[in-house]
């Protein structure tokens, strides 16, 4: 059985105790345990504290936080301290500062002020984390390694000289041979072909467009190079320490540069950072999308939420306060969806700094809050759901997400600015849950054997022995649906010739000719009721039969929506972006076709109902989004600790279910 650092469903927060005095260390020590907090993050942003100037390290304070932590029962998530390097080593060594894509450098007085290729950094980082990690190596109190912090949030694509050298020899090792490159990257085009390896360059800003399959090299790279900074650091760490080792993922709608299909197995815990997005038109849906994403990131074991807010955060145009009860939602949103422990930014709210109007567990206002009442109330909570821990999560369906499709698919000459990748990801999944039904999301190449419906939003890259997964997978008995630009390149970027939607012709049974995105704003009325936006494309059917044709438009009386049948299976095709009921009617037929039972009743968004299970035990989450009560069929809640027949407006419930 798979387990957390801690156990139960842990409940932690991030702890900057450099920020304050010895006295606030001991009160704060104390009101974490009235809080009922199990692990706490020390040492995140440490490394001026830890070593104020080259070689000379000071731990005393590190000392006395860690002994006072471990004397008050509290364990601890050990920070390496090399998040942010200390003013002096970029004055001695101005050569790690990362370069922007315009080849001008990027200053300290921020965070993350270093290059991830920058041998000089990784030298004196890795000579930090030999210190830490000697001396508390064995504490007892160290539950977990904390490796950086939020790795790639600012620095992921540098351009400087450094970056440059690193990028030629990963695609040395990648493609061995020059000639190999040129082929890969098309090189022909525009008179690019390189006679050399040191005649290749980032993909800095440039006059015109720039080679599209160079920049998707540049982000597998710099992904690559960051793991293997991570690789580094850990390497350190297992020498000193058997405690468990990972660092905070952004799985969230404002990062990608960070292919963690590839990051995920080097965790011993995935951990992830996730704050409401409200520059989104339903951060409760992306919420939940992202937290299914991680658990995928887990293979579905449980996962640690490593950072959330307790209330507004301090980095969006307009920072929204959260309502009371709706931290509490938000968090068993993602318990129900796998994670086993829940941690916030931070303990207490900074008076200084960047981040000093950020929401914490202890608010600048004190005890006498709503905010830290809130917090108690949550502490409650896990304690009375702790029995779920280990559990997993029911489905039997999956969701196809791609970073590579998400960095190729906006690249910068593309049929359409307004389709993004990630907007469709969201639409689909949006989709589903208000069917009730619960997702897995998988990476390409997945096993999906055990999944009644896959559905594949706008994988625009996918291999061949990818592609192929697709086809067995519905020709063996299984459903599939999928939608407009995808299959469309390989993993060079390079188009599949022969009509489109390329890799997914055949087990589609359809051919299109040609795209034929719309204006924002236009739509396309269906023959079935449904309208379109964004994305039309002359198209017509080979082995498929058409669900709906365009009944206006460019193209009226050409097939919109297919439906194939193949060997035992099932393939749906949808060439359009659907209006959200659309969506939804299309998907609830695939859904019932396929014979999947949703967890819970359809609604609007407002509703989660998603069931964890294992070991003979079942649990049914509920969490009520919505303004009106919601009858459920009657069982023990171990939220209250009593049985219920409703869910209260803007409530909760985890229901003991008796597995028949």
């Amino acid at each position: 059985m798979f387990t957390m650092p801690i156990p139960g469903i842990s409940l932690g927060c991030d702890y900057n105790p450099e920020q304050w005095s010895p006295d606030v260390w001991r009160e704060d020590v104390a009101l974490m345990r009235r809080a009922g907090v199990d692990l706490v993050a020390v040492n995140i942003f440490g490394w001026s504290n830890l070593e104020p100037s080259p070689g000379r390290y000071h731990f005393d304070d590190l000392d006395e936080v860690v002994g006072l932590l471990h004397d008050n029962g509290i364990k601890v998530n050990l920070g390496t301290g090399t998040s942010s390097p200390p003013p002096w080593l970029s004055t001695l060594y101005p050569e790690i500062l990362p370069a922007a894509a315009d080849g001008t450098l990027r200053y300290p007085g921020g965070r993350q002020a270093w290059c991830p290729s920058s041998p000089v950094f990784r030298e004196r980082a890795f000579a930090l984390v030999e210190q830490v990690a000697q001396r508390y190596g064995e504490h007892p109190a160290v539950a977990l390694w904390h490796v950086s912090n939020e790795l790639g949030c600012h620095n992921a694509l540098c351009y400087c000289e450094a970056s440059a050298d690193a990028f030629r020899n990963w695609l040395r090792e990648r493609y061995r041979k020059i000639e190999t490159l040129n082929e890969a990257w098309g090189t022909s085009f525009w008179s690019q072909r390189y006679g050399d390896w040191s005649e290749i360059q980032p993909p800095r800003l440039a006059l015109s467009l720039r080679n599209p399959a160079q920049i998707v090299d540049f982000h597998r790279f710099s992904s690559d190079e960051l793991l293997g900074y991570y690789r580094g650091e850990t390497e350190i760490l297992r020498r000193y320490s058997a405690a468990k080792v990972t660092t905070n993922f952004m799985v969230t709608a404002h990062i990608r540069n960070l292919d963690y299909w590839s990051w995920a197995p080097e965790m011993d815990v995935v951990a992830n950072d996730h704050y409401l997005d409200h520059r989104l038109g339903d951060p409760v849906a992306e919420l939940a999308f992202a937290a299914d994403l991680t658990r995928g990131l887990a293979a579905g074991k449980p996962w640690m939420l490593m950072e959330q807010a307790a209330g507004a955060v301090n980095w969006q145009p307009h920072n929204l306060t959260k309502a009371p009860g709706e931290m509490i939602r938000n968090s068993l949103t993602h318990v129900a969806r796998g994670a086993d422990s829940l941690c916030f930014f931070q303990w207490r709210a900074s008076a200084q700094g960047a981040e000093k109007f950020h929401s914490a567990m202890l608010p600048h206002a004190g005890t006498d809050t709503v905010a830290w009442r809130e917090v108690l109330r949550l502490s409650e909570t896990l304690d009375r759901i702790g029995e779920v821990a280990g559990t997993q999560v029911e489905s039997d369906v999956a969701l196809v997400f791609s970073w590579e499709s998400w960095w190729s698919a906006e690249g910068e000459a593309r049929p359409s600015q307004a389709v993004t990748y990630l907007d469709q990801v969201h639409k689909a999944h949006r989709a589903l849950r208000e069917l009730g039904v619960t997702v897995d999301v998988v990476a390409p190449g997945a096993d999906l054997s055990e999944y009644k419906l896959v559905v594949v939003p706008c994988l625009y890259m996918v291999s061949d022995a990818d592609a192929e997964k697709f086809e067995d997978y519905a020709a063996a008995g299984g459903s599939l649906l999928v939608t407009f630009f995808s299959g469309i390149v390989d993993e060079r970027d390079r188009v599949r010739l022969g009509g489109y939607p390329g890799a997914f012709k055949n087990v589609l049974g359809v051919h299109g000719e040609e795209f034929a995105p719309m204006l924002p704003g236009h739509q396309v009325q269906l023959s079935n009721g449904a309208t379109g936006t964004l994305w039309t494309e002359r198209l017509r059917t080979t082995t498929a039969e058409t669900i709906a044709t365009y009944s206006d438009g460019p193209l009226p009386g050409v097939p919109a929506i297919t439906r194939n049948v193949l060997g035992e299976g099932t393939a749906w095709y949808v060439a359009t972006e659907l209006d959200p009921r659309g969506l939804r009617e299309l998907v609830r037929n695939a859904v019932t076709e396929a014979g999947v039972t949703p967890a819970g009743p359809e609604s609007n968004g407002d509703l989660e109902v998603v069931r964890r299970s294992g070991d003979g035990r079942s649990y049914l989450f509920v969490v009520n989004h919505g303004t009106t009560p919601v009858a459920i069929e009657a069982g023990h809640d171990l939220v209250t600790g009593v049985p219920i027949t409703e869910v209260a407006a803007g409530g909760v419930a985890v229901i003991k279910e008796e597995r028949k």
